[in-house]
Formats: structure tokens, sequence, C-alpha cells
């Protein structure tokens, strides 16, 4: 049911933002790139068909599954995908030219999150970058900001803990400062409530 929900419901809604991300950053084909909480693998499939070589990475059997059979529905030989923890990632240091991740620290306990973002530091080129997409942080007073306060409180328990640290924290622009990551340029989307980020680390953070 969950795997019905994101295939059909949220990735769909996400379309445009992960086509959008590729632009924004700047990919070019044959370039690698990581996604992290991969997910279905949708980010993935659209950098893979936009001919980069795409890795996606998520804990969860299901949810890869999924990523499998929309790799093998399609005949992407340059998308991989491996099931893992993003706290604790099986790639060798500075692997990517790009590493990103998609509304997957806004839920995330503290600890995690900073376990997550310095990993994908790690991975990441010296001259690569990371991409952070997830919501902006304050939330715009319109609509779609309520809404999605909304979701956020009915997802409850460890999930919505974790966006209310999110929020209290100050979002991207607070783990940008605390891990040592410049802002190459930013951008909001869908009506202000989502935030992209393209980030570089900075000298003494290598």
């Amino acid at each position: 049911m969950r795997i019905l929900s994101y295939e059909n419901l949220i990735d769909p809604v996400l379309r445009d933002i992960r086509l959008d991300v590729i632009d924004f950053a700047g990919m070019k084909a044959g370039q690698t790139v990581l996604d992290v909480c991969c997910g279905t693998g949708a980010q993935v499939i659209e950098y893979s068909k936009k001919g980069l070589i795409a890795t996606g990475i998520d804990l969860e059997e299901e949810m890869l599954a999924a990523a499998y059979k929309n790799k093998h529905k399609l005949g992407l030989e340059n998308a991989s995908f491996y099931q893992g923890d993003a706290t604790s990632m099986p790639f060798n240091d500075h692997s990517f030219d790009y590493v990103s991740i998609s509304f997957a620290l806004h839920d995330k306990e503290k600890s995690n999150r900073d376990k997550i973002v310095d990993e994908m530091k790690r991975v990441v080129k010296r001259q690569g970058y990371l991409l952070l997409i997830d919501f902006s942080i304050p939330l715009p007073r319109n609509i779609w900001g309520v809404a999605s306060r909304m979701v956020e409180f009915g997802a409850g328990g460890s999930h919505y803990q974790g966006f209310r640290n999110y929020s209290l924290e100050g979002g991207i622009n607070s783990i940008l400062e605390s891990h040592g990551l410049n802002c190459v340029k930013t951008k909001h989307l869908k009506s202000g409530i989502v935030t992209v980020t393209k980030a570089s680390i900075l000298a003494d953070g290598l």
C-alpha cells in the first residue's frame, strides 16, 4: 500500500521538481550522481534518462523492488541501486560528481540527519556538489504551506518530531551552516514550499 501511494501519488507530484533539479544543477551526460534515500528510484530514473551515470541507495527493500522494476521496464543500463543505510554508505570517498537527497532530511532525528549529510560530503568529489531538496523553512503562509504542515502533523511519531526539529533549527540553511557547506545557488518551487539548494564544501570543510 505504501509503495502504491508513492508511485501513484507522491512521485507524479514531484516529477516536475525532479526534472528541474537536473537543469538547475547544471548536470551533464556522463557525470556520476548518487541519490540518497532514493525510495522508488524516481529521481535516479530521471537522472539516467538524461545520460547521467546514476546510483540510488535506500534502506527499504520494498522501495528498491519498485526502483528495479522501473529501471528494467525502461531498459536503463546507466541506473543502479543499492540497499544500505544512508548514515554509513558502502561507497568510496570522493566517488560522485553530485550527491542529492530529496525530502528525506526533514523527517529524521537530528543525529541521523547529521550523519547522512556527513556521508554525502564524504562520497562527493572534492570539486563536486550536494543537492538538497526539501521543505522551505519557514513554510509560506499560503494554502500549500498550511497543507504541508498538516501532512507532516498527520504523519505523527518520529516523522513529525523530525520535522519539528528540522523546522526549529532553520531547515536547509541550518544544515549548510553546521556542515561547512557553501550555498552556490538556491531556488524555491511549488508556491514556495520547496527549496532546492546546490552546495559545495567549503575549503576548510574538506
